[in-house]
């Protein structure tokens, strides 16, 4: 393993544990420097003991560049390892076994940290078969939000990329910001050219209860719109969930046939369970997604998993438990 294959780990452990403080900017900032610092001089610098020197190297980097440079174990990225796993249950681990693909992350594009070659590759390493790309729309400027024409540009890069990584399969998406009256941030032309839309609320979650019910309604109900994500918009601790119908909301779902996410993120784990028992009763469809914003956070989907065992959901409701040609097959019957 070399400094820099090392370093990458440990900020990927860093990303799985949802570490954004401090010590993942100084892990961030440290490979930044390994990078560019040519191999011999790392050498020389490991056995002259002054790699501290480098600015943006610290103790804790410089001996996980040591060990990687002796050749046997990175004794932090093992401790990494054990201490950041996401703990999966042996219900939940029945329902991550299934899962093919991960249907809503992000990427450089937009507020990602990672680029759509490395989310890819870190999805391929979990063993999925696919994975869709859903940076956002361009009402969400906080997150550098995709134009029309940034998004046409996206799209050919993807398609480069499939060739490279075929079989896997990047599928073209983007997560749609639905706007206060219920219609999408895109135009209809831009979402029918996607292979799959998430559609989530981002703005005014405060709204009254009636017309965010009415908001979501008619966002739901686009032939455009495949999967309702983060339902409620709550970040557990720090905002509480919107309100709306959630009976009315989740009829229109199965009726128009958009599946509910489970959204994984530990901040989130959305919707709550009462919320998903009626959309269980609904007879909703689901997916089970990261919203990763780095590579680490693709480990997430686990959190959702546990909380779909728990719940009961049916296994064979979860669109992205599906073969590819299954999935494009029902997002093209939407």
């Amino acid at each position: 393993m070399t400094p820099a294959e090392a370093l990458e780990q440990v900020v990927y452990y860093l990303d799985r544990a949802h570490d954004t403080g401090f010590k993942t900017k100084a892990f961030v900032r440290a490979l930044e420097v390994v990078r560019s610092v040519p191999d011999d001089e790392l050498v020389a610098r490991a056995e002259a003991g002054n790699l501290t020197d480098l600015d943006g190297i610290g103790s804790s980097s410089a001996t996980v560049i040591q060990q990687a440079l002796a050749g046997g174990e990175v004794r932090y990225l093992t401790d990494l390892a054990s201490s950041t796993e996401v703990p999966l249950t042996r219900g939940g681990a029945i329902y991550r076994a299934a899962l093919q693909g991960d249907l809503h992350l992000h990427s450089r594009w937009s507020d990602g940290g990672a680029t759509i070659e490395a989310m890819a590759r870190a999805a391929i390493a979990l063993g999925h078969r696919y994975m869709v790309l859903t940076d956002h729309s361009p009402r969400l400027t906080v997150a550098h939000g995709l134009s029309a024409e940034r998004l046409a540009e996206q799209l050919r890069d993807v398609r480069v990329l499939n060739e490279r990584l075929a079989p896997f399969r990047i599928l073209t998406g983007i997560e749609v910001d639905i706007l206060e009256d219920g219609t999408l941030d895109h135009d209809n032309d831009v979402l029918a050219g996607l292979d799959l839309v998430v559609a989530s609320v981002h703005s005014k979650l405060r709204m009254p209860s009636a017309e965010m019910t009415t908001r979501m309604v008619r966002a739901v109900a686009s032939p455009h719109v495949d999967v309702l994500g983060h339902c409620t918009g709550r970040l557990i601790g720090k905002r509480d969930p919107s309100t709306f119908d959630a009976d009315m909301v989740f009829a229109a779902c199965a009726a128009c046939h958009t599946a509910v996410e489970i959204n994984s993120r530990p901040e989130r784990l959305d919707p709550p369970r009462a919320m998903l028992q009626q959309a269980i009763e609904m007879g909703c469809l689901f997916s089970i997604d990261s919203d990763a914003h780095s590579t680490g956070q693709l480990e997430w989907q686990p959190h959702g998993c546990n909380r779909a065992a728990e719940m009961g959901v049916p296994l064979d409701r979860i669109i992205n438990t599906w073969p590819l040609d299954d999935l494009l097959r029902w997002v093209a019957g939407q």
